[in-house]
């Protein structure tokens, strides 16, 4: 990879667990669901026709949903510079953590164990340093970050002038603050004030290529990635609104599962596809099967979730803004 590997210089291999234990509940397995289909999401037979054609619904079991509790592994706490709880959050294949947090003018990158792996300063000459709002690394190993203060998101380009990077701007909006980036690294952001979602592709030069936009979301705050190349945005006092491949509605979380919101924050996508959700208002971590009632993963421990991201081996990762830590769980996976 290049982008912030090159800059740490190091040899990168799979990090280890954390280091830091906690204890935790277990809980008894379930039966193993039956294979996931992303089209369960948005199967019309057991909802209504509207204006708009067929209104998406999901047909859940009967049977009440069990609530799983994965392990805690442990808590990576902040580093010590940071002034602020930790809130964006990426986690690489490599097993790296990609955090920004409160007021640092830098992007931390740490390993699973909790060890610094390297910071890269958030500075633009002439204009001085900003705040990232959220992170994401490309596939390619592109870090982009989002300037909620500045209207701006940025990449970190290294060229032979600047082998340490400088921070490029490649997209300019009113209040950019969540990001997602999928394996073909075209990039999606949440624009909060217009209610937007813009996605663009950047080319050799890091120019946006193939703007598109998602208009008349309410608040959105965070992104993140859906199976078969969809997207799911949170919006702060509302609902968690999903889009398929060509960007078109399937309804909202809400809607479909009947799952009330208190303040959903963060999004990933978990290995079997299912749709995993920090609610900072509820104080706990939800799991959204394609083909099964919503689950919770966590409801003890938490104080403010607000990134989540699934480990290069099904961990869950929960940045608590308020306690300061990145708290690591076991895969949910496992229990199943």
């Amino acid at each position: 990879m290049a982008g912030c590997y090159l800059s740490c210089s190091l040899t990168l291999g799979r990090a280890g667990g954390p280091a830091q234990r906690g204890r935790g509940r277990d809980s008894r397995p379930t039966p193993a669901p039956g294979p996931p289909s992303w089209a369960s999401w948005a199967s019309p037979t057991s909802a209504p026709a509207t204006a708009q054609g067929p209104r998406p619904a999901l047909d859940l079991p009967r049977d009440p949903a069990c609530c799983r509790r994965p392990r805690l592994l442990g808590r990576i706490p902040a580093p010590t510079a940071v002034a602020g709880g930790p809130r964006g959050l990426h986690c690489s294949p490599d097993g790296l953590l990609f955090l920004t947090a409160g007021a640092t003018p830098c992007v931390h990158v740490l390993d699973l164990e909790g060890r610094s792996v390297c910071h890269l300063p958030c500075h633009v000459p002439g204009a001085g340093a900003f705040v990232p709002e959220d992170v994401v690394v490309t596939a390619a190993g592109l870090v982009v970050v989002s300037d909620l203060v500045h209207g701006a998101v940025r990449a970190l380009q290294h060229t032979a002038r600047a082998p340490q990077g400088r921070w490029v701007t490649v997209g300019s909006f009113s209040a950019p603050r969540g990001l997602a980036v999928d394996a073909f690294g075209r990039l999606s952001v949440t624009d909060y004030v217009p209610g937007a979602v813009h996605s663009f592709t950047l080319g050799p030069d890091l120019a946006p290529l193939a703007p598109a936009s998602l208009l008349g979301l309410e608040g959105p705050c965070w992104v993140g990635l859906a199976p078969d190349g969809g997207l799911a945005v949170s919006e702060e006092f509302g609902d968690v609104q999903l889009f398929g491949s060509a960007r078109q509605p399937l309804g909202s979380l809400g809607d479909l599962t009947g799952h009330r919101f208190g303040s959903p924050a963060g999004v990933c996508t978990d290995a079997a596809g299912g749709v995993i959700v920090a609610d900072q208002r509820q104080r706990q971590v939800t799991l959204f099967p394609q083909v099964r009632a919503p689950i919770c993963l966590v409801s003890e421990g938490l104080r403010r979730p607000l990134g989540v991201a699934c480990g290069p081996q099904g961990q869950l990762l929960v940045a608590d803004a308020e306690d300061g830590d990145i708290k690591v769980y076991q895969s949910h996976l496992e229990l199943a």
